[in-house]
């Protein structure tokens, strides 16, 4: 499985950005779940959100509750992170990754146990 992200950028505070992850090659099954990371300079990789492609269950970090939301177009084999009021705080590489057999809920505890990873696409937010 060829994960590609894009749809980062450079954002004011309090603006809006929609990312993207296209999937390709593989096979998708109901038990997959697919999901966004980010990772800022000199911090950890932290799990962002995650949706289950087969019934659509999503799970949110806390920090993003209210402001992200995750979708997924399963016939397009496509998943979206709307990202709105946006801080710098946000700022970050984001990544998507897929784990299969997997609810939303426990890949947000996998940490880099991810069976596959997207590139990565930056978000800059300025204050």
């Amino acid at each position: 499985v060829q994960l590609q992200a894009c749809g980062g950028g450079l954002v004011q505070a309090g603006g809006s950005l929609r990312l993207f992850c296209a999937a390709s090659g593989g096979r998708t099954f109901s038990s997959t779940s697919r999901g966004w990371f980010r990772q800022a300079p000199g911090k950890e990789r932290e799990f962002v959100a995650a949706i289950n492609w087969g019934d659509g269950r999503t799970y949110y970090a806390d920090f993003v509750k209210g402001r992200f939301t995750i979708s997924r177009d399963s016939a397009g084999n496509t998943m979206y992170l709307q990202m709105n009021s946006l801080k710098p705080e946000d700022t970050a590489v984001y990544y998507c990754g897929e784990k299969r057999g997997s609810s939303p809920r426990a890949m947000s505890m996998m940490g880099s146990h991810i069976d596959y990873w997207g590139q990565g696409t930056l978000v800059t937010v300025s204050s």
